[in-house]
């Protein structure tokens, strides 16, 4: 009789550690609004990522924002007050990314943005400590773009972007790093992701008759600016950022688009993509798995959500040793685990993150692509 109290008070131990051992994940993302077509793939991803990291399992409780900052406030206060994660994948967009930060910061919950704008981790604070980012960071594209620029005579450009923190800190960058690199901005207009004509900032920016243009904006709402240009009779080379870098841009655009000049990540042109990549391989397994589940090949920004997985993965059991999944002593684990990521391979390039760099991307992370012909296409450098 005694054997069996002891073991049945065994198995409830083992019961109880097995059944703490869960890790809950929150999902942002924007699957619906004008930037759903970053938001949708996201959303799916969160769909294939594992649901298991080593004893542990893993929930994902995803949550639509729609693109509205308030609604993704309401959303991570209710992913932490109710489900109470241990960590957040996403948002979906750059101003919902700083809608929430201060909510992030004060309950001490790690997040993986897999937003555009490297302002969400630089420079590093308070706030931004317990943000990480797997997508490419500003100046890193930034750079790309312009030494194309200088290896095509291009000395002066015109700034067309978001007015919101994704084009201000385009401008920004892209204006310190155009100065060294003897090409100056000399008109730089804005404009909002859900306007519908942009006639007035593109004629101010012909009249400045730059060299060539720089638009700073996120998927089809980026095709409006470049639309208007070449309506306007423009003809000169036009750059996009890596937010463009979607089949639905290409689509939107048309011959619109033809042309364009951008850097991003190598899943972007994977089948030019040489063997000896190591993102290669890494990048068909996440294809493979999503097109199994979808029936479709994924946008790449899904890859920075499966990214952020990859990251999770590796970070997760060093955390576990620290505390329980649900604690604020296993989320501050989980954040310093995240510091200590060393060449991790993801679809987007290779992940060395530092107490100070919490992105820790490099020249791996990005080629220079064309649109030719309706599309993507590789750039030698």
């Amino acid at each position: 009789m005694r054997f069996r109290i002891v073991s049945a008070a065994l198995a409830a131990l083992v019961f109880a550690t097995s059944a703490a051992a869960q890790v809950r994940i929150g999902l942002m993302v924007s699957a619906t609004g004008p930037t759903s077509a970053i938001g949708i793939p996201q959303k799916n991803t969160g769909d294939i990522l594992p649901k298991k990291i080593g004893d542990a399992t893993v929930e994902y409780i995803s949550l639509e924002d729609g693109g509205d900052a308030t609604r993704a406030v309401q959303n991570v206060k209710k992913l932490i007050q109710e489900n109470n994660i241990d960590a957040l994948i996403g948002p979906s967009t750059t101003p919902n990314a700083f809608a929430i930060l201060d909510v992030i910061a004060e309950s001490k919950v790690p997040m993986m943005a897999t937003v555009g704008t490297s302002a969400v981790v630089e420079p590093l604070d308070a706030k931004k400590r317990w943000v990480f980012k797997t997508t490419q960071n500003d100046d890193l594209i930034a750079a790309a773009l312009l030494k194309h620029m200088a290896k095509n005579g291009v000395k002066t450009v015109g700034f067309i972007g978001f007015n919101d923190p994704y084009g201000d800190n385009w401008l920004k960058v892209f204006t310190a790093l155009g100065d060294k690199a003897g090409v100056k901005v000399v008109a730089a207009e804005r404009f909002s992701r859900t306007d519908q004509s942009v006639t007035g900032q593109t004629l101010k920016l012909l009249a400045a008759k730059p060299d060539a243009m720089l638009i700073a904006a996120v998927g089809g709402p980026a095709v409006l600016p470049q639309a208007t240009l070449r309506d306007q009779g423009y003809t000169g080379p036009i750059y996009q950022t890596h937010a463009v870098a979607t089949e639905d841009f290409i689509k939107l655009g048309k011959d619109k688009v033809e042309g364009t000049i951008l850097a991003a990540g190598p899943m972007l042109v994977i089948d030019e993509i040489a063997d000896s990549n190591p993102t290669k391989k890494v990048a068909q397994t996440y294809i493979a798995a999503y097109q199994k589940q979808f029936g479709s090949v994924p946008a790449t920004f899904g890859a920075n959500t499966w990214d952020a997985g990859l990251l999770l993965e590796r970070a997760v059991p060093a955390a576990l040793k620290a505390g329980k999944p649900g604690t604020e002593a296993f989320r501050v684990a989980l954040r310093d685990a995240l510091e200590q990521e060393r060449e991790v391979i993801g679809c987007q390039g290779i992940f060395n993150m530092s107490a100070t760099n919490h992105n820790g991307m490099d020249e791996r992370a990005r080629v220079l692509v064309t649109v030719r012909d309706g599309k993507f296409r590789l750039v030698p450098e």
